[in-house]
């Protein structure tokens, strides 16, 4: 069959989980195709790629379009691209988009092609109204053309349980058009290693443990909440932030000013590497690390958890969306308690007790290194059990090749 991927991210323009999905899913149904199927990604950017069995095509912005100083100049970036998608897209039987950035252009080559369209759902655009922020009037937008594509999709796959029933519940979806199929990790490259060196090189002493954060500067990983349970940390113990790319400029400077705060009211060191970390030097990171901390509001599925867990690295999260389902409580981590003012995840209902739950979580595991030893080594094998690429992909391959034989 010959399979039409249509993304926003694609390496090396990666910032988030969909990207990564997308990346190593393509890998993944090129190496399960040996030569019999033909993958074509179209994707956002300047991107170049002509192997075997794999085709990626970057398809850059419009010349001029910044100059116009138009007031929604990200959607319409977005908009021109889709179009320029669907004029420029081969022969495909499959149609696969992953996140609002492409729904359009799924559309319009579902009716151009013939060929069902297939939609991942990474997040829902009404579950994250902190998006108002980036994209101002736009956001009503995007959520619209969310609600557009899920109507008219053939098949919809869900990457956790949680998901699939935020789809049936915000869309009315039928459950039959609703396939969860986790995402996943590569256990080869994600995996415990010993280089000290590169804490050093941090400034982080490898001879105290330490916590650590890795996510972007957004309201959905609840980040902010995390640093200000620092205070209440017992201590002893080192604090790594790498969270770096603001949403805006007004979240950046909320984190600046409550780093300042706790860094006034906690003994521990609280170290923040403002900047994206390289993924060996990231791997570096997780290995080291006491403990992974995952405060997120909103979480379908959390691939930044399977990394930790990847690297033995026991995990404190919140129970949320399909946290729930890559964490297993008191087995590879912590769950802490999450609840939340509407069905939005906006922010926890009770904001101080939250940031206190946390902070008892981490104290917890670190007064115990022998529980966390046992949970990290626990973690790993419930990554290599459950939640491979390959496998991701050869029942992605199947779904595909289900809706085809359905036909439309």
């Amino acid at each position: 069959m010959n399979i039409l991927l249509l993304t926003n991210e694609y390496p090396p323009h990666i910032y988030g989980g969909a990207g990564v999905h997308v990346e190593h899913l393509s890998r993944e149904l090129a190496a399960l195709s040996d030569g019999e199927h033909a993958i074509e990604v179209l994707s956002f950017g300047d991107q170049r790629q002509d192997d075997a069995g794999m085709r990626v095509t970057g398809v850059p912005g419009a010349a001029g379009l910044s100059a116009l100083g138009l007031p929604r100049a990200r959607l319409a970036d977005a908009l021109y691209r889709n179009v320029v998608m669907a004029g420029s897209a081969g022969a495909a039987d499959v149609i696969h988009c992953h996140t609002w950035y492409t729904h359009l252009a799924g559309c319009l080559l579902r009716e151009i092609l013939g060929a069902p369209l297939v939609l991942t759902t990474h997040s829902l655009e009404p579950h994250r109204p902190w998006k108002r922020e980036q994209l101002g009037d736009s956001y009503g937008a995007t959520c619209w053309l969310e609600k557009t594509a899920m109507a008219n999709a053939d098949g919809i796959i869900a990457v956790s349980k949680a998901m699939k029933t935020d789809v049936q519940s915000l869309y009315g979806v039928d459950p039959d058009r609703v396939r969860v199929i986790y995402n996943g990790i590569d256990a080869d490259r994600f995996r415990k290693i010993e280089a000290p060196e590169v804490l050093r090189s941090h400034g982080i002493d490898p001879d105290v443990p330490f916590i650590l954060f890795v996510g972007r500067i957004t309201r959905q990983k609840g980040i902010l909440h995390l640093v200000e349970a620092l205070p209440r940390l017992d201590p002893g113990v080192q604090v790594v932030l790498c969270a770096g790319a603001p949403d805006t400029a007004a979240i950046g400077e909320e984190m600046k000013a409550a780093v300042v705060r706790a860094r006034e009211n906690t003994p521990n060191p609280v170290i923040w590497i403002d900047e994206m970390v390289p993924i060996p030097k990231l791997i570096a990171l997780y290995s080291h690390a006491a403990l992974f901390v995952c405060p997120s509001v909103y979480e379908p599925f959390g691939i930044i958890n399977l990394e930790a867990m990847a690297c033995r690295t026991p995990v404190v999260a919140a129970a949320v969306g399909g946290i729930r389902e890559v964490v297993v409580h008191e087995e590879t981590g912590l769950l802490v308690p999450f609840e939340s003012v509407g069905p939005e995840n906006a922010d926890p209902r009770d904001p101080d007790r939250y940031a206190r739950d946390l902070a008892a979580a981490v104290n917890r595991l670190m007064a115990d290194p022998e529980k966390r030893n046992a949970m990290g080594q626990a973690a790993r094998e419930r990554v290599e059990a459950m939640f491979s690429w390959a496998g991701i992909a050869r029942q992605t391959l199947d779904y595909y090749g289900e809706l085809i034989e359905q036909g439309r």
